[in-house]
């Protein structure tokens, strides 16, 4: 077992790494995740709406996001994700700090329904981990290595029923609505947007798009590159 009570396979190789996300703790509820991003033109007139909107600020931090994969990529190839996300407050002359966290994530496809959906949809297991430096040799053990890194800066706003997180990346702003999607439609509708703006893509889906404009080989989306 891992440090942090989060993994129940003391060791996993070939087919069986295909199922660790599983492994997460058994107790942790599986949520049914549906989002959308909203690409942002003017930062500070998008905060001001939110406000405007009666969204409860909490606050801004320094995301550095590793997700972790088998040598043949098995987790991405069918569409899975385990990724080990460390939060450093970053307060902004706009912004407040936010909370000091790391957090496991896993996620895994929504079974199809046989409609393309204008949501992202994913099935998803969280928990908040201590001492976050160890997992990274703790997952190596198990046969887990970085795939890919990614950095960005995120504010998280609350509404009713809508979680809210303004993301700062090097490919964009970006506003990320999770909720049900009447929320979010409603949401996106004040704020100004339609729904054929939506993006239901990953940031590595944009960071990978960026790339392919700018002729470049896509590595880390790092906010130093």
């Amino acid at each position: 077992m891992l440090g942090g009570g989060g993994w129940r396979h003391e060791h996993l190789n070939g087919a069986a790494l295909y199922s660790a996300w599983s492994a997460m703790p058994r107790r942790l509820r599986t949520a049914r995740e549906i989002e959308v991003k909203l690409r942002v033109a003017d930062l500070a007139a998008t905060i001001g709406e939110l406000k405007r909107l009666g969204a409860a600020l909490h606050g801004r931090v320094l995301e550095q996001n590793t997700l972790y994969d088998t040598r043949s990529a098995d987790f991405r190839s069918r569409g899975r994700l385990l990724r080990l996300r460390i939060e450093t407050p970053a307060p902004s002359k706009l912004l407040p700090g936010g909370t000091m966290q790391a957090v496991l994530t896993s996620k895994a496809p929504v079974p199809r329904s046989g409609r393309r959906s204008r949501y992202k949809e994913k099935l998803e297991r969280e928990v908040a981990v201590e001492s976050p430096a160890r997992w990274p040799a703790a997952l190596r053990t198990i046969g887990l290595r970085p795939s890919f890194r990614y950095e960005k800066y995120r504010t998280t706003f609350r509404l009713p029923g809508l979680h809210l997180d303004l993301d700062e990346t090097p490919v964009g702003t970006f506003l990320e609505l999770e909720g049900s999607p009447r929320a979010i439609d409603r949401v996106a509708r004040a704020l100004g947007y339609a729904p054929r703006e939506y993006i239901n893509g990953t940031y590595w889906d944009l960071y990978a798009a960026d790339c392919r404009r700018r002729g470049r080989r896509p590595t880390n989306m790092l906010l130093s590159a």
